[in-house]
């Protein structure tokens, strides 16, 4: 399943994870970037459930914004390797 899932998304996670030499790695980066991508994706239910009882189409924007950063960090964070995830640190 994870190997499908990563096939999937390579486009993203093969923006990471490419380059060779030596990067700098902690566990809790990658813990911290799921949380971050979990935050993420609460704010965008929430937006979504106010934009709806709202009944306005002023909350399509963050929607969709929360929506991808909390993709782009559950993909890396749970999905990439230890080089995508010291990658979006930015440790060499």
């Amino acid at each position: 399943m994870k190997q499908a899932l990563r096939a999937s998304f390579s486009p993203i996670l093969n923006l990471f994870e490419r380059g060779e030499g030596a990067y700098h790695y902690r566990p809790s980066q990658r813990k911290i970037l799921l949380a971050v991508g979990s935050l993420f994706l609460f704010l965008c239910l929430v937006s979504l459930y106010f934009g709806i009882m709202a009944g306005g189409s002023g909350a399509f924007i963050p929607t969709l914004v929360f929506f991808l950063v909390s993709l782009f960090c559950l993909v890396v964070g749970g999905l990439g390797t230890d080089r995508a995830v010291a990658r979006i640190w930015g440790s060499k």
